[in-house]
């Protein structure tokens, strides 16, 4: 597994984590979110009598954890249970502890926010937009990347109307118009840009994000045209409509004499949406 290990500090607790780059996932170290949010002087303990607890419940989705080499206080790595995001999150609502409202609190208002966008989608639009100004980015680019989510919907939906269903097929025509008009696929595209679960759109500058929905507009366009029946046809149409960007792409290089890739990033961008 490829992955990379790091420490986040959290009030001055330092819990371990490790991404693991082939499925996209940060992993935490259990045990310290246990001590963080307990203080606990014996979180293992805490966590092995939680986990039995939970398991009594039927609660799958944090008693199935991974386990990870994890390096300890002595210097040595150890088996660890870890937890992705999701189960982090679910292990935090079955911690009775002050340090945990927070959390729970913010994930009340994150639930309540979702069931309000199900009944008005405009509201997902305007929570989009805010969230993009809490961020940092310019109104122009929030602009730019609102239609690109426009026009990718538009190409989701072609895309179900001749067959396509499963999310494993989206991201295999995602990958072959990426590919065909940036020379790189997403994951490249994305080490490129030094990213790991960040959105590669919300890192493209207006240039890639135009050529990009250029790229997407083609691919939905032939294949309204041409009403592919099988996968492979709908695989092909997504090279084609890359190609159609990609040859954009190079004769804009070739004008300008550089590239139009970037490595440029958005992480350092204001980042305050937990709040």
């Amino acid at each position: 597994m490829n992955q990379a290990t790091t420490l986040k500090l959290f009030d001055n607790h330092k819990v371990r984590t490790v991404w693991n780059a082939e499925q996209e996932k940060w992993y935490f170290s259990i045990v310290d979110v246990i001590a963080v949010l307990t203080e606990s002087p014996n979180p293992n303990n805490y966590w092995k009598v939680l986990k039995f607890r939970l398991k009594e419940e039927g609660n799958q989705s944090v008693t199935n954890c991974n386990q990870l080499k994890l390096e300890s206080s002595d210097g040595k790595f150890y088996l660890t249970d870890v937890g992705d995001t999701e189960q982090i999150l679910r292990l935090i609502q079955s911690v009775p502890s002050k340090n945990a409202e927070s959390f729970k609190l913010w994930l009340a208002r994150v639930g309540n926010e979702r069931i309000d966008e199900m009944h008005d989608p405009e509201k997902a639009i305007d929570r989009a937009l805010q969230t993009y100004l809490h961020k940092g980015y310019s109104k122009e680019w929030i602009n730019q990347r609102l239609k690109t989510i426009e026009v990718r919907k538009e190409l989701t939906d072609e895309w179900e109307r001749v067959g396509v269903k499963e999310q494993s097929e989206f991201a295999i025509l995602t990958n072959e118009i990426t590919s065909a008009w940036s020379g790189l696929s997403v994951k490249e595209y994305k080490q490129f840009k030094d990213l790991k679960k960040e959105n590669l759109r919300d890192n493209m500058n207006n240039t890639e994000l135009v050529l990009n929905m250029l790229a997407e507009v083609a691919t939905k366009e032939i294949s309204k045209n041409e009403n592919p029946s099988l996968f492979n046809e709908s695989k092909e149409i997504a090279q084609r409509g890359g190609v159609v960007a990609r040859d954009a792409r190079q004769s804009l290089e070739k004008q300008t004499g550089k590239s139009v890739l970037t490595s440029n990033n958005n992480l350092n961008k204001k980042k305050n949406i937990l709040r």
